[in-house]
């Protein structure tokens, strides 16, 4: 279990190389002990309690309202729990040195209210921030990124400029420059990074997560509503209704028809695909 020291200490002369290879140990990374928040007296989260480990990617569902969007900036530290506990890595979350923890801990907004006019290649370059890198290093990241999301032939553009689901693209690219020197396993959070994306687009999105968690180690929990894609690509899902977690589990365990109709007040059809899946419509 990696303690604060370990992680405050790294210098650039221990600056790994840039890979996107490593070698995946599974291990808890987030731990939430009865966690309840409110805002003015409302109750957003009630009583939710769950770990995730490295190497896992993490669908979390639930309809409008569930508390969803609360439970990231939670995580994020955009919003203050009332009770409850939030252990990262073995040690509690508030106690991680700013930089320490933007190194192991991003998250990519369902909206950016960036407006200025930055090129992508400078806009990907904002996640260099937390980073001990030499400019070589630091430009060499950039560009694995860009080339990893598809966007170099967009690196000179105006950022404004793009496209509701181009933007989306450069803005993941920013968080895994962010993520990329973590010395342990880091979390990215994605709150419903398929919302702005073609149907080939939000695919794409989602195996490069599932490839993060499984080659490389990450702890991925994305916001989504397509139970389908929910189902095919997360290891697990967390189903939040009313701000209390219902279910945890496999997808063929967790999401059931009686579930659906439980939480989503819908009705489903279903059918199994040629590997068995079971689908909804």
């Amino acid at each position: 279990m990696p303690s604060l020291e370990s992680v405050t200490t790294t210098t650039a002369a221990q600056t790994p190389a840039i890979s996107f290879e490593s070698t995946v140990v599974t291990e808890q990374v987030l731990e939430l002990k009865h966690l309840h928040a409110r805002v003015d007296n409302k109750p957003l989260l009630t009583d939710v309690s769950f770990r995730l480990q490295s190497s896992q990617f993490y669908a979390l569902l639930g309809p409008n309202g569930a508390g969803k969007s609360s439970l990231l900036r939670l995580l994020t530290q955009e919003l203050k729990a009332d009770a409850g506990r939030i252990s990262f890595h073995g040690s509690p979350l508030g106690q991680w040195p700013k930089q320490a923890l933007a190194r192991h801990l991003a998250m990519l907004p369902q909206h950016s209210s960036l407006s200025f006019p930055f090129s992508v290649r400078e806009v990907v370059a904002m996640g260099l921030y937390p980073l001990s890198l030499s400019a070589r290093d630091a430009a060499q990241l950039v560009e694995q990124q860009l080339w990893r999301l598809d966007l170099a032939h967009l690196s000179e553009r105006s950022y404004p400029a793009l496209s509701g689901g181009e933007r989306q693209r450069v803005q993941l690219a920013r968080v895994l420059t962010q993520l990329a020197q973590a010395e342990h396993s880091p979390v990215l959070l994605l709150d419903e990074p398929t919302s702005a994306l073609d149907l080939a687009q939000q695919h794409r999105v989602l195996r490069l997560a599932r490839e993060l968690a499984h080659e490389q180690g990450y702890t991925v929990l994305a916001v989504l509503h397509d139970l389908n894609q929910a189902s095919h690509y997360a290891d697990q899902l967390l189903v939040l209704d009313k701000g209390k977690l219902l279910v945890q589990g496999e997808p063929q365990q967790a999401l059931t028809p009686e579930l659906i109709s439980r939480v989503w007040h819908y009705e489903p059809g279903t059918f199994a695909d040629a590997q068995g899946q079971r689908l909804y419509f």
